[in-house]
């Protein structure tokens, strides 16, 4: 029934939430809107994406857009969210090479001592903190687990997860003031 339709009318039955609509304007327009993404990005994981967005862009917003032209509205979305993906990557490639070329801190004997001790001092203060709540810990920051699957391991509410991770970085707070001057110290000894 919807192939049959002019876009005009799919536009106005896409805004009363007709899904079939939708369904025959994406179906008549991803791949010309995936050309467009590809020719310009290269990449098909992103192009696909690009095209996503677009449509779901029409799909939220179906309600309060007027188009004249869905064919030019679907193409300049396109071309405008792949502008927006070339610029995020510019951005990311500038800030990745700002990382490379950030100075390192060279540590001195006394100050690698000094971060030992430091270390030392969380190591003693992780191991002093009630066996759950250490074992939570360890788990979300040595493994890197999130709270849902480390409740999923311990048999625990992902509140009770979160509660005890809560309790153990309340616990651990004012060692973040010593990291802090000392890296202020590291800081200083280098002349940075």
């Amino acid at each position: 029934m919807y192939a049959s339709l002019e876009n005009t009318m799919l536009v106005a039955l896409l805004s009363k939430d007709e899904e079939g609509a939708f369904t025959e304007l994406y179906n008549r327009y991803w791949q010309k809107l995936f050309a467009i993404a590809y020719n310009r990005l290269a990449e098909v994981e992103t192009a696909e994406d690009v095209v996503h967005d677009v449509f779901a862009g029409l799909w939220s917003n179906r309600h309060k857009i007027e188009i004249e032209s869905l064919e030019n509205y679907l193409a300049t979305a396109t071309k405008y969210l792949v502008l927006a993906k070339i610029k995020r990557k510019i951005t990311e490639r500038s800030f990745a090479a700002s990382i490379e070329i950030t100075p390192v801190i060279e540590m001195t004997t006394e100050s690698s001592v000094h971060y030992k001790q430091v270390l030392e001092l969380v190591h003693q203060e992780v191991e002093a903190l009630p066996e759950k709540c250490r074992l939570i810990f360890k788990y979300s920051r040595n493994e890197g687990l999130s709270a849902k699957q480390i409740a999923s391991r311990l048999h625990l509410s992902p509140k009770t997860v979160e509660n005890q991770l809560n309790k153990a970085l309340n616990r651990l707070k004012p060692l973040r003031r010593t990291f802090f001057h000392l890296f202020l110290f590291f800081c200083w000894i280098s002349g940075l």
